[in-house]
């Protein structure tokens, strides 16, 4: 289900005294399978371009092809889009509505036209999917759910339609250590065992170099880098220039290498790092 831009472009109060442009001729193709990372500073334009997406904004200029759906086509079938690219906000306040975890998550298959057993099933399976036990938080009420236990039941809510891509709107700001690594453990599995293709939003550059494969670096509008993520994070001092910072091991790993350490890769997390270093360290004695 491949999303393909051409020159997009768009406007917030288009049209009006206010009018302030956005997106500046913005063109990318995101595969089947793919784990995209789109970073870049505060109010780049990440999530004004993750939401032509899904057809939540539509250009003012270029084009959006999601599956062979154009999404400005009068005709496209937005509703069957939007079923097949699920979209996560960063508050689940916004996304939550019904009184408990259970009747949150189903309103999707009912929606569907799906059976009770069926929509039991699903709900049942999403939530086991997130880590919400079913009959611990099923009857339970979404306001009595912690931070990090709202963006599971977000999430659950999402996938419980089926979507073949899933885009996550910076789903772990605000949350404490363990509600952050708890949605990340999430993610991952995501991505590797259902092979679902993500879009992951993010200020968080440590969890872009943990998570994504692929970073789509935006800034002012307009796409400043896009590549491998490894490859991206090599480029701290572009990165930097923008007003972005680098992964914390990362800048670790550069102090070691002004210092005379010769490391075989940039390391992306703390294992990789700690496997570089010890590498390093073994290289030297046997050269001595």
């Amino acid at each position: 289900m491949p999303i393909t831009v051409k020159d997009l472009c768009f406007s917030y109060q288009k049209g009006t005294p206010f009018e302030k442009k956005v997106l500046h001729n913005i063109s990318l193709t995101i595969d089947d399978g793919e784990f995209v990372g789109i970073i870049g500073p505060t109010q780049s334009g990440k999530t004004t371009l993750a939401q032509h997406f899904n057809a939540l904004l539509m250009p003012h200029g270029g084009s959006v092809t999601v599956n062979g759906y154009l999404t400005s086509d009068p005709q496209a079938d937005l509703v069957d889009l939007r079923l097949k690219v699920g979209y996560v906000f960063q508050n689940p306040d916004y996304q939550l509505f019904a009184q408990t975890v259970g009747e949150d998550i189903a309103f999707g298959p009912q929606n569907q036209k799906l059976n009770k057993e069926e929509i039991k099933e699903r709900v049942a399976a999403v939530m086991a999917q997130v880590g919400l036990d079913y009959d611990t938080f099923n009857q339970r009420d979404i306001y009595a759910l912690s931070g990090g236990q709202k963006r599971r039941a977000a999430i659950a809510g999402v996938l419980a339609c089926k979507p073949e891509i899933l885009i996550l709107d910076d789903v772990t700001a605000g949350l404490d250590p363990r509600g952050r690594e708890e949605i990340m453990t999430v993610i991952r599995d995501l991505h590797q065992k259902q092979k679902i293709t993500i879009i992951f939003i993010s200020n968080s550059m440590d969890e872009a170099a943990e998570l994504a494969e692929r970073v789509i670096v935006i800034d002012q509008g307009r796409i400043f880098l896009d590549g491998a993520v490894r490859e991206i994070f090599k480029q701290s001092a572009q990165l930097r220039s923008i007003g972005l910072e680098i992964p914390e091991v990362i800048s670790v790993i550069e102090m070691l290498q002004k210092r005379g350490c010769v490391l075989p890769t940039i390391p992306l997390n703390l294992a990789e790092a700690i496997d570089c270093i010890a590498t390093a360290y073994r290289e030297r004695e046997e050269n001595r």
